[in-house]
């Protein structure tokens, strides 16, 4: 299986590394746009725990084989975006939901929890009859080549992977319009959306309050 995916205007995509992720670890959910939107409530910052069980996340999945980054081949080889991927089943699913509710309070649990409730709601094991799929759980392209069509590489890059790794379907939690119709234009469909405005804590309050038009969650996904 070859492991780049083509160059176009300098930058090329291969899957990768753990010395990659390393270059990029720091900075990879800075932007996340749940975080963004949650504006002052619960911005407590993830404990040393927290922050070693997201760490072992992202690099089993750098393991797997199943992560890309795009290099800047014009530019001393700089990661320029990145996609951060991997297998997974209902099982484990279920059972990183239930060790991120057990965790403190803090944006990181409220973050997470409402990701897996929605990935959950989007029933996708069963919707396709499938017992694994390939999940795009994360994707950053930075700032210097936003708008050149870099994540949709990334994207279709990682469907190619996915095929050749055998998955039978990829997903992708949709926190931005954006994000989610860059997926549509790849022929990835929208099985659920939850509003953000209809999310709200124990006490009725809105939790996510994200800029206009980021109104809802999408989850995505294609048959690969």
């Amino acid at each position: 299986m070859s492991t780049n995916f083509g160059k176009e205007d300098g930058v090329f995509i291969r899957i990768m590394t753990m010395d990659d992720y390393e270059k990029i670890g720091e900075n990879i959910y800075n932007e996340e746009p749940l975080k963004l939107a949650m504006d002052n409530y619960l911005k407590i910052e993830p404990n040393q725990s927290q922050k070693d069980e997201v760490e072992e996340y992202h690099h089993s999945m750098v393991k797997q084989g199943t992560c890309l980054v795009a290099i800047n081949d014009e530019n001393g080889g700089d990661i320029v975006g990145s996609v951060l991927a991997g297998c997974e089943t209902l099982s484990n699913l279920q059972e990183c939901y239930a060790q991120v509710a057990a965790m403190e309070e803090g944006y990181y649990k409220t973050c997470t929890i409402f990701e897996f409730e929605t990935k959950i709601k989007g029933n996708y094991f069963d919707r396709y009859g499938v017992s694994k799929v390939l999940y795009s759980h994360m994707t950053n392209v930075d700032a210097s080549h936003r708008g050149k069509g870099l994540g949709a590489r990334l994207a279709a890059a990682l469907m190619e992977l996915g095929r050749s790794k055998g998955f039978p379907i990829m997903i992708a939690c949709c926190t931005s319009l954006y994000t989610a119709r860059q997926k549509e234009a790849l022929g990835m469909e929208c099985i659920y959306s939850q509003a953000y405005a209809d999310y709200k804590d124990a006490n009725g309050q809105v939790v996510f309050k994200p800029p206009a038009p980021h109104t809802h969650v999408r989850v995505m996904a294609i048959k690969l």
